[in-house]
């Protein structure tokens, strides 16, 4: 049994891996920035935890005592093109999505270097492998943590510290709801976020898209070291784009994601 610190925990992959690594029998610290929201989560303990402050991941880390291992799962998106978005917004999501991570693993890997134990998980997604129309940003800040990620492993593993970087496809959470649209309303945007909708549709293979716990599974799998290895798919779509972007060139894969996903644009 491991003690699990995981950040984001109020709706999505974060509540699904809590309630998940739970009925795996491990020991499970579910955070939100809002604890309130945690209060129907049957789990070891709840905690508030806001990754964009230093003082209140000290807080939590702390007060959870021995972690075996944290899952990096809090973020949240942009939608719209490159010259539109917010840089603000810009700023407020690399914060949250880089840097909040980044903290996490400051505060967590001091205790895990010194025990020579420890998992890592990072949540980052199939945009952090291959970027598409309308989601830069996001995807920017899921390259970097990609990036992180590849290093820790580099760094860390000497002390016995495991990283592991999961990476799903899309999956129905209230993530996509919640996601800040610009520039989408009218021209000159508006036809390629249609033409880009029916293109995800047809990745996923129509029907009904599914929901978090797949990719929850995949996170304690990736707890648990079920596999030796650093990255972690999750879902049709990834294992399909990210097998044609690891055996094309640029054009060759740009040409063959047009013609599946029936781009024009």
């Amino acid at each position: 049994m491991a003690r699990v610190l995981i950040t984001g925990c109020s709706t999505g992959f974060g509540r699904a891996s809590a309630i998940e690594l739970t009925k795996r029998g491990h020991e499970v610290v579910a955070t939100a920035r809002r604890p309130e929201a945690l209060a129907d989560l049957d789990v070891a303990s709840t905690a508030a935890l806001d990754v964009d402050d230093d003082t209140s991941v000290a807080t939590a880390v702390a007060a959870a005592g021995t972690i075996d291992a944290i899952v990096n799962n809090a973020g949240f998106g942009l939608v719209g093109p490159i010259e539109a978005v917010p840089l603000d917004d810009v700023r407020r999501m690399f914060e949250t999505n880089v840097l909040g991570a980044a903290r996490m693993i400051q505060a967590v890997m001091p205790q895990m270097r010194a025990r020579e134990s420890g998992v890592i998980v990072n949540v980052t997604s199939l945009a952090g492998r291959a970027s598409g129309p309308l989601g830069g940003y996001y995807a920017a800040t899921k390259h970097a943590l990609e990036a992180i990620s590849e290093t820790l492993h580099y760094e860390a593993a000497h002390f016995g510290v495991r990283v592991a970087i999961v990476e799903p496809g899309f999956f129905a959470t209230e993530f996509q709801g919640k996601e800040p649209r610009y520039a989408l309303d009218g021209p000159p945007y508006d036809e390629l976020d249609r033409q880009w909708a029916g293109a995800m549709e047809r990745l996923r293979g129509g029907g009904e898209a599914l929901g978090a716990e797949p990719v929850a599974q995949v996170i304690a799998d990736a707890v648990e070291g079920t596999e030796d290895k650093l990255r972690w798919p999750v879902g049709a779509d990834a294992d399909l784009v990210l097998g044609a972007r690891s055996t094309m060139d640029d054009a060759t894969f740009e040409a063959t994601m047009r013609g599946v996903l029936e781009l024009t644009w």
